[in-house]
């Protein structure tokens, strides 16, 4: 595996905070801060009409709040961020970070827009072990397990149901606009999947099942999801990603060794057939992503499995016939954890 270098790195880590910058500076409205149950969040409070609309800022934290200490300054700089932001971008490709295609950084951007990011969405599968070169300081490999012609996105139910703020425009809206059409569902009317003429482009989104995988809504998205059992493990605690499309797209991920080892698990759920080349491809995100943590951060992985291991009879037992099957993995993690 290649590392990045240091210039890049740099680059990189100053990309994403320029853009969590404008992500928070580009809202119009009073900042103000709301309870919800044990939680806190900011939002931008804004008069339109004769009522007062709530655009969702971030969870109420010392980034957040530190942000929003400096909107103002913030506010003021924008256009020289734009540039500066476009100059990153142009030295993370000189130094041969994978640019986003422009088929899915359109969709990206389109949707980064509207506010799906910003409200919780979060890009699962292999568009997410993509955008894992910056956060990971390495080259991913070209090939099989980082191609994909699909964007899943995910996000809690309860979280799109707490947040009581909407993506503007609507993702139905924005999909039309990006000659995206519905796929028909066995449940009418609860769409959780759009494809794209003449792209193949795929766009589906989930949330997190505990038991009955079933279809939900998600207000915030304004789209249906499907339920998946797992998912919550990958989703928890997500980070921000940098898309390098244009001048940037701030995208949320899961956690680099969260993914590696819900692939584990999802390998091994995977049916014969057509399941079994997404079940070798899992196996091999899995195997990298963990072979180079190992080496970089082996306590968050050690962390992460030592978690899974624990939630119970059914999370082992799929980790375990994976591993099985993946030697030098499963002795990469046995060191890890003895």
């Amino acid at each position: 595996m290649k590392p990045l270098s240091s210039i890049a790195m740099s680059a990189y880590t100053d990309l994403v905070r320029l853009l969590r910058d404008d992500a928070l500076s580009g809202i119009e409205g009073t900042p103000t801060r709301k309870t919800r149950g044990e939680k806190a969040y900011w939002y931008a409070a804004r008069r339109i009409g004769t009522e007062m609309r709530f655009i969702y800022l971030g969870e109420d934290n010392d980034e957040t709040r530190t942000r929003i200490e400096r909107i103002e300054e913030l506010r003021a700089t924008a256009k020289e961020r734009q540039a500066e932001r476009a100059r990153l971008v142009r030295l993370l490709r000189a130094e041969g970070m994978t640019p986003t295609d422009r088929a899915t950084g359109s969709i990206l951007s389109a949707m980064a827009a509207a506010g799906t990011f910003r409200l919780g969405g979060t890009v699962v599968g292999t568009n997410a072990f993509r955008l894992y070169e910056g956060e990971l300081g390495i080259r991913l490999p070209l090939g099989g397990m980082a191609n994909t012609g699909d964007i899943d996105i995910a996000q809690f139910e309860r979280l799109s149901v707490a947040l009581q703020d909407q993506v503007d425009p609507g993702l139905a809206e924005t999909f039309s606009t990006l000659k995206f059409a519905p796929v028909p569902g066995l449940d009418r009317g609860r769409t959780w999947r759009w494809a794209q003429g003449g792209s193949g482009q795929l766009v589906e989104f989930l949330t997190p099942a505990f038991g009955n995988e079933s279809v939900r809504e998600l207000p915030a998205l304004g789209v249906c999801a499907q339920a998946l059992n797992y998912l919550n493990f990958l989703i928890a605690e997500p980070i921000f990603a940098a898309a390098i499309y244009r001048s940037g797209i701030l995208i949320q991920v899961p956690r680099p060794e969260r993914f590696a080892v819900h692939k584990l698990i999802v390998a091994d759920r995977r049916r014969e057939g057509a399941g079994s080349l997404k079940s070798a491809k899992d196996r091999e995100q899995a195997a990298y992503l963990i072979e180079v943590m190992a080496e970089d951060r082996p306590d968050d992985l050690a962390r992460a499995y030592t978690a899974a291991m624990a939630v119970g009879p059914r999370w082992r037992e799929h980790i375990v016939n994976s591993l099985d099957r993946m030697a030098y993995t499963k002795a990469v993690l046995k060191e890890l954890v003895t």
